[in-house]
């Protein structure tokens, strides 16, 4: 995956390794992307918060404020910003503890560039779900009508994730939406048991959704769709 990225991304990379910081920023900089880089936390922090980013690539072992760190720091901010840790802890408790602090994905060092990539246009992807569609009322149909901003369907009040699970299907109405955007747009992770509550919640879904002129159907191996069923 060597092509030119058409849209161009705004990225923080917080890299302590000069020499691999600047070959990973020209690197990515000829890709189209715009490329803040920092060789600390502190200088990390300090861009991220003069600037927007689309999202975050931060290195764990770096001097005055590490990785871990950093990301506390960007999520006291309030952001929710996509950050990838790149780095060459490799331990179980490491990756455990970034996914804990809200990281959305762990990559180890060296990462071959076309990995790392893709990574980042997944997230990319999952970030971009429903943004072109800014609604937040439907109606779906028999007199149904879905409230995203009260999280009702008609009377009945929905769960917060109920309700932005839905949203997510209906500003991306008769198109299939994958299971591992769903569950790293909603639930940070693509675990089993965040699987598993995907599926606990599809059911309560199709459960509120009985008398509406629309249904979730599962597409097998890939996501779920909202379709209309006339």
């Amino acid at each position: 995956m060597n092509r030119i990225i058409e849209e161009q991304i705004r990225l923080l990379l917080c890299e302590d390794d000069v020499a691999l910081g600047s070959l990973l920023a020209d690197y990515l900089r000829r890709l189209n992307f715009e490329v803040d880089l920092c060789d600390n936390g502190e200088e990390g922090l300090a861009c991220f918060r003069q600037r927007h980013y689309d999202l975050c690539l931060l290195d764990i072992n770096m001097p005055q404020k590490n990785g871990f760190e950093l990301l506390e720091d960007i999520r006291k901010i309030g952001s929710e910003v996509p950050v990838v840790f790149l780095t060459e802890r490799k331990a179980t408790e490491d990756m455990l503890r970034g996914y804990a602090l809200g990281c959305d994905d762990y990559l180890v060092k060296p990462c071959p560039m076309d990995i790392l990539l893709c990574k980042i246009s997944a997230i990319m992807r999952r970030c971009q779900l429903g943004k072109k569609n800014t609604e937040v009322e439907f109606d779906l149909g028999n007199g149904v009508h879905f409230d995203s901003v009260r999280q009702t369907i008609g009377q009945t009040h929905l769960s917060a994730r109920e309700s932005d699970l839905l949203l997510i299907l209906c500003r991306n109405i008769n198109q299939t939406v994958e299971r591992n955007l769903i569950l790293r747009s909603l639930w940070r992770q693509e675990s089993y048991f965040a699987s598993r509550s995907l599926s606990v919640y599809v059911n309560h879904l199709r459960k509120h959704l009985e008398g509406a002129d629309v249904h979730i159907i599962g597409v097998h191996g890939i996501g779920y769709k909202l379709i209309r069923n006339s």
